[in-house]
């Protein structure tokens, strides 16, 4: 390894027993485990974050089983490259009995086309494939490759895991080798900035091991650290799984009124570049979804953060966002609304849409009168308590109970109304 090589390329594990984390897959009689061990082969799709040692199992597998390796990356590779390495690993299986490894990085980022190039030599095992994403496989890999290949989730590495690694990073003379100390607090902070990501965490060890040895006798800081690395990058694709599983995270808090945890996804999305809008138009829909008449006003708040984002925009737009989601995490909630259309839908697909009751029909076009539309309605507010007794469903839906008030919030007051109201309109005693 060239000693100007990345501190996080030095320090790749060359054998399994210094592997980090993954213990999962790494146990005994694991699949991973046994993979790298030499049994017998079967291509694999690596899913996790960055940082996680994706490409490093992936060389482990190849030395093990003692085939060649290459190495391609879907953000430069295409078709033809893909075709290329194909067509060699032919050959050599051909006339040498020569096998390759072909790891594919960010293979999310491959069209369609392009991993279905792949399938016959997978299928075929003129190459054994190890791919690796940074998104869940089953939303961008194609099923043809998914069925042939054994799916594995690498999990972020633990603050402990992360901790003996900077460790080692510190001593091995692949690393540092014990050129540089670093201090207790600044040990803490690269751990909190890796975020469990090993890649991180020797990147920020290394710029802080430079710093310091440049201006003292190697003393890492927590000034050092702070002055060399700006801030963890958030893992975020918003065009990835983990847009999804943050909204759905963020979404989720505010429905169990963890309004921390709340605070929590939204300032991720916000510091990702997440598009404001989408956070708004989320929370409009929380507001009747999940609250609903429990605290009217919070729909009012949802959908005024979401006009000051149209007006303000990033990044002041960033506190009325915040204000909705206070309001939303904190109020109390029902779900009756969605549940009553959502009933009242689901009888309109199976047919029970019957005939508009004749009173109620249009009674402002000619002829309407001969056809008795709008004959014998009777107008509410001539009536002190401006409710009466009028059938307003068609007939097959009389009696049809759709909204369920809660006792939670506002929704108290219409528990007591609404059944009030269903015997005034209905006429029962």
């Amino acid at each position: 390894m060239a000693a100007n090589a990345p501190l996080a390329v030095r320090m790749r594990p060359a054998h399994l027993g210094e592997v980090l984390g993954q213990d999962h897959l790494l146990g005994p009689g694991a699949p991973l485990r046994r993979l790298v061990e030499g049994a017998a082969p079967a291509s694999l799709l690596l899913h996790g974050p960055p940082g996680t040692g994706k490409t490093t199992l992936a060389m482990l597998v190849s030395n093990a089983i003692g085939r060649r390796f290459v190495a391609l990356s879907a953000l430069s590779a295409g078709v033809k490259e893909v075709r290329g390495v194909i067509e060699e690993a032919r050959r050599r299986l051909t006339h040498s009995g020569e096998s390759t490894v072909l790891f594919i990085d960010e293979v999310h980022r491959f069209s369609r086309t392009q991993q279905d190039a792949l399938l016959g030599a997978v299928e075929d095992r003129i190459v054994l494939l190890v791919a690796a994403t940074t998104e869940n496989p089953f939303f961008s890999v194609v099923s043809p490759l998914l069925s042939r290949s054994l799916v594995l989730q690498l999990r972020s590495l633990t603050d402990d895991d992360v901790r003996a690694l900077v460790r080692r990073a510190l001593d091995d003379e692949r690393g540092l080798g014990g050129a540089a100390t670093l201090e207790q607090d600044a040990e803490d902070h690269v751990v909190r900035l890796a975020g469990g990501d090993a890649r991180r965490a020797l990147t920020a060890l290394e710029a802080a091991a430079d710093s310091a040895l440049a201006t003292n006798d190697g003393t890492i800081d927590l000034a050092t650290v702070e002055s060399t690395v700006d801030k963890a990058a958030v893992r975020y694709d918003r065009q990835g799984d983990q847009h999804y599983d943050v909204i759905s995270a963020f979404i989720k808090s505010i429905r169990g009124s963890d309004v921390d945890a709340a605070l929590h996804y939204l300032a991720r999305m916000i510091e990702a570049g997440e598009d404001p809008r989408f956070i708004a138009r989320r929370l409009v829909i929380h507001a009747s979804e999940d609250i609903g008449m429990a605290d009217p006003t919070a729909l009012q708040t949802a959908a005024a953060a979401a006009q000051a984002v149209q007006l303000i925009g990033l990044p002041e737009c960033a506190l009325n966002l915040a204000q909705a989601t206070v309001h939303l995490a904190t109020a109390p909630k029902s779900n009756a609304v969605t549940t009553a259309i959502s009933k009242a839908m689901q009888d309109v697909r199976e047919g029970a849409a019957g005939t508009v009751p004749a009173h109620l029909r249009d009674g402002h076009y000619a002829g309407a009168k001969k056809l008795g539309n709008a004959t014998g309605y009777r107008y509410p507010h001539d009536v002190p308590e401006g409710v009466l007794d009028q059938q307003y469903p068609p007939d097959e839906l009389v009696g049809v109970d759709y909204y369920q008030p809660t006792q939670r919030g506002a929704e108290r007051a219409l528990a007591e109304r609404v059944p009030k109201l269903r015997r005034a309109i209905r006429g029962d005693s």
